[in-house]
């Protein structure tokens, strides 16, 4: 009998499971809807499932929701409302990201360019003031001196670069300070000032004589620049996609201003002696005439003068966390003219005949002023050098 009872629960617990599982894992086919008593109306191109009970029937967005509904239910339940199925269809290469990876851009349509948080890589979310401080080093020295008063009549009594010298240069470290924002990730505008130093008038120079070209030496003439720009920046990695895995940014700039050029006074040395006697020597010259001219000092006056100047950049751009950015760049900067004030003092000694066929040096001091008599020269450099910017 026992035996019996047990066998009885036993098969009622196995007939029960069917029901179990549909209430806890519904399938929602035509026959389980008919045969748990749900009545399925079709429609040309259309079909409802309607619980008996209720006359429930079921929606698309109802039925989203649930993973365990087919897609032939789907359609008819989209039909309901007269709505096409939607089609889904899994993506062959998934674009979801995860993590933080190092690459940077501002372009998902770009090989290479895909943005990330901020948080992991603050260089994606450059915008904001920032200041920048930045030294170089110029690799370049173009431009010369040369006198503009060459064309005037007796013109080499005052000596100068009659024939164009190349600036001197020393060690030019160039500085620069600038304040700026980034507009977004793209493009920064800073206004910068910019100064040179380590730069001089020739050494040597080619004067006149009247009939030919002689060596002078000149000593002083240095030349400083201090130069205010604005300056636009954009970064190119649209174009050359992302460096060092995204740790480089590359970008071009280009900056207009004004720029205020000084050259200190100089003074030429023109050591050729002059013979003024038109060949005929010291004997034929009275007692007392000139005979000739050396030692010759040209002091020129230095001058101040304000320029239009530009700049072109090019570099990269790297991150250091905390706000901090370091620029490795190559610059062009045209700084304009440097031009003196006009004002040469000419010292000289001059040579007086003896009457007896020898001459001497004349006890005196012969000295000229010329004025409006100018040396101007071209300004530009080419530099290298890093930048380090703090963002706020």
């Amino acid at each position: 009998m026992k035996k019996t009872k047990f066998l009885a629960v036993f098969a009622g617990i196995i007939s029960a499971l069917p029901c179990a599982g549909s209430a806890a894992y519904p399938v929602y086919n035509p026959q389980q809807l008919a045969r748990q008593g749900y009545v399925i109306n079709t429609y040309p191109q259309q079909q409802q499932i309607v619980r008996p009970t209720t006359g429930y029937v079921y929606n698309p967005q109802q039925m989203a929701g649930r993973t365990n509904i087919t897609p032939q239910q789907m359609a008819a339940a989209s039909a309901v409302n007269g709505r096409p199925m939607a089609t889904y269809t899994a993506a062959a290469n998934p674009n979801r990201v995860t993590g933080s990876l190092p690459r940077v851009g501002s372009s998902a349509t770009n090989a290479g360019r895909q943005y990330y948080q901020s948080s992991d890589y603050n260089r994606l979310a450059e915008s904001g003031l920032y200041v920048g401080l930045s030294a170089g080093y110029t690799t370049m020295l173009n431009g010369s001196m040369s006198a503009d008063y060459a064309g005037e009549d007796k013109a080499f009594f005052a000596p100068g670069s009659f024939r164009a010298s190349d600036f001197k240069s020393d060690n030019i470290i160039p500085l620069q300070v600038s304040v700026g924002a980034a507009i977004n990730s793209d493009i920064r505008i800073d206004f910068s000032y910019l100064r040179y130093s380590g730069m001089s008038y020739a050494s040597d120079v080619q004067t006149f004589t009247g009939e030919e070209y002689a060596n002078a030496s000149v000593s002083g003439g240095a030349i400083t620049s201090n130069s205010t720009m604005l300056n636009v920046y954009y970064n190119i990695d649209s174009f050359t996609g992302y460096m060092m895995g995204g740790a480089l940014r590359p970008y071009v700039g280009a900056g207009v201003g004004l720029s205020l050029n000084t050259i200190a006074d100089y003074v030429v040395f023109d050591n050729t002696f002059y013979d003024e006697t038109g060949g005929l020597g010291p004997g034929g010259i009275a007692a007392g005439g000139l005979t000739g001219i050396s030692d010759v000092y040209a002091y020129h006056n230095g001058g101040t003068m304000e320029q239009f100047a530009f700049a072109l950049e090019g570099g990269v751009t790297t991150d250091m966390n905390d706000g901090l950015k370091l620029d490795f760049f190559i610059r062009y900067a045209n700084l304009g003219k440097v031009k003196t004030s006009g004002s040469i003092i000419v010292s000289q000694t001059e040579w007086l005949s003896d009457g007896a066929g020898d001459e001497y040096e004349a006890p005196y001091d012969s000295v000229f002023h010329y004025t409006n008599w100018y040396e101007s020269g071209t300004l530009s450099t080419v530099d290298v050098g890093v930048r380090l910017r703090l963002e706020f």
